[in-house]
């Protein structure tokens, strides 16, 4: 926990694979920090782990990652890039809020964003939620400015609260549904 929050000078970082688990604000505010190797001992990234990291471009999690923890990179304002292994069951509260993100592909095992988890990511073009997907939190994709595209895989049309998708171009918007399930979205 904090163990490495506000190193302002650290800029990249190799885990060893004596790692289980990054805690929570372990790298939070590290504004220097571009890259970094998280290992495949690695099963869990908690609260805010690298929230703030700001000069953070890309990330990729590891088969061995099954949570992302609550703002683990938000205000990751130079993140563009995020690989999400099938392994992740769920996306924590603002996970991502606040990211550069230009496109993201949920994975098949995701079954829950929570709310926020990408909020304000106003480079967010496009994103593919699986047929896993079983719930969406509240404005878990709120002000995404840019986003144009929404696949959804899933059959059966996921929990939902409201405001999930509030704020974004909806003229310019489409929705992709698979085929058989388009009555019941349109419903929704």
């Amino acid at each position: 926990i904090c163990a490495f929050e506000y190193c302002s000078s650290l800029s990249s970082v190799t885990i060893p694979n004596s790692v289980t688990n990054i805690g929570e604000t372990a790298f939070e505010y590290c504004s220097s920090l571009t890259s970094v190797t998280i290992p495949n001992s690695v099963t869990s990234i908690g609260w805010a782990a690298f929230s703030g990291c700001s000069s953070l471009k890309s990330v990729v999690i590891p088969n061995s990652v099954t949570s992302i923890g609550k703002y683990a990179f938000a205000g990751c304002s130079s993140l563009t890039s995020i690989t999400i292994p099938n392994t992740v069951t769920d996306i924590g509260v603002g996970a991502f809020q606040y990211s550069a993100l230009t496109s993201i592909i949920i994975p098949n095992g995701v079954t829950k964003i929570w709310g926020f988890a990408f909020y304000h990511c106003t480079s967010l073009k496009s994103v593919t939620l699986p047929n896993s997907i079983t719930q969406i939190q509240r404005d878990a994709f709120r002000d995404c400015s840019t986003l144009t595209t929404v696949i959804c895989e899933a059959i059966q049309v996921p929990d939902y609260q409201h405001n999930i998708f509030a704020n974004i171009p909806f003229l310019e918007a489409t929705l992709y549904v698979p085929e058989e399930s388009l009555e019941d979205y349109k419903s929704a």
